[in-house]
């Protein structure tokens, strides 16, 4: 979820190329699920296999190659413009094959859910796609930007989002909000809440009015001092982790660990006794709900 200024095609670069035809498959099997009974494959059983099978109900349980399935699932618009826009584009996702595949099991098995992703770009067809009949929300920081994505993508659920945190602050910010009562675990919460300089106090209703399934954070910018840093988007996804009151954990998917300020943030907030798995430069964690008053996250 990159804007223009960070995504760079390739048409000779091979990992691309793979997660290229990666994208295809996925969207297309949706299309031909519509009208073709799946039966022994060379693909890997786990692109094949669906939610809601009755021989796919353990979490994330490969099927066998060898059995015939038959898969009613009805494909969407969105699934439909994906494979047109992958199948002709040169411009592909920024994530890897591996890095994709984390995000993919989980959506294949909790969807349709609630998919909160910070950032929009050259990806956001694909993960719309695998969230059939979910609800998907795009927050991108600059307006210029979502208007140019739409304009191609008119599908997406996409709103602009202020920030009010700067790179360059993000040593105070770690080390500082601990003195204000409103940033701490068991208080903490987002809407209004102009004290914590962390909270994501300005978002569309909607983001406040939902609990959020699996949240995606790849963006905003966050590398030059001026940027915005993705300090707030990582509170804030703790907060709604540790608020949630329906049944089940909430997955979060950080990308860009490489760089200093994710990972600190990601080991203050997020806490890496919930990460569960990583890939290149993804890290997943699965936060359950907590409204402890201690005063740390983690």
């Amino acid at each position: 979820m990159k804007s223009q200024d960070d995504v760079v095609g390739s048409q000779t670069d091979k990992p691309r190329l793979m997660v290229v035809a990666f994208i295809s498959f996925i969207t297309g099997a949706f299309l031909m699920s519509a009208f073709l009974t799946v039966g022994r494959r060379d693909w890997p059983s786990y692109l094949i296999s669906f939610p809601g099978h009755p021989m796919d109900q353990a979490k994330h349980k490969p099927i066998s190659t060898t059995t015939t399935i038959s898969v009613q699932s009805p494909t969407t618009p969105i699934q439909l413009q994906a494979i047109l826009h992958y199948a002709t584009s040169k411009i592909t996702p920024q994530q890897n094959l591996q890095e994709i595949t984390l995000s993919f099991n989980v959506l294949r098995s909790l969807s349709p859910c609630n998919f909160l992703v910070f950032g929009l770009g050259y990806d956001s067809l694909m993960w719309a796609s695998l969230n059939p009949g979910g609800r998907t929300l795009f927050l991108e920081e600059t307006p210029e930007w979502v208007k140019t994505v739409l304009k191609d993508a008119p599908y997406l659920n996409a709103k602009t989002v202020p920030y009010r945190t700067h790179l360059k602050e993000a040593d105070e910010l770690l080390t500082g909000y601990r003195d204000e009562p409103d940033c701490l675990p068991g208080r903490a919460f987002l809407k209004g809440n102009r004290k914590c300089r962390l909270a994501l106090e300005n978002l569309p209703e909607e983001v406040y009015e939902r609990e959020w399934d699996v949240i995606m954070i790849d963006a905003p910018r966050g590398y030059f001092p001026e940027a915005p840093g993705r300090m707030a988007a990582i509170f804030s996804a703790a907060v709604m982790a540790r608020g949630r009151k329906r049944v089940g954990n909430t997955h979060v998917f950080l990308h860009d660990v490489d760089r200093k300020v994710e990972k600190e943030f990601a080991n203050e907030f997020l806490c890496m006794k919930y990460k569960v798995e990583s890939a290149g430069r993804l890290w997943h964690f699965e936060i359950p709900p907590n409204n402890s008053s201690s005063t740390n996250f983690c």
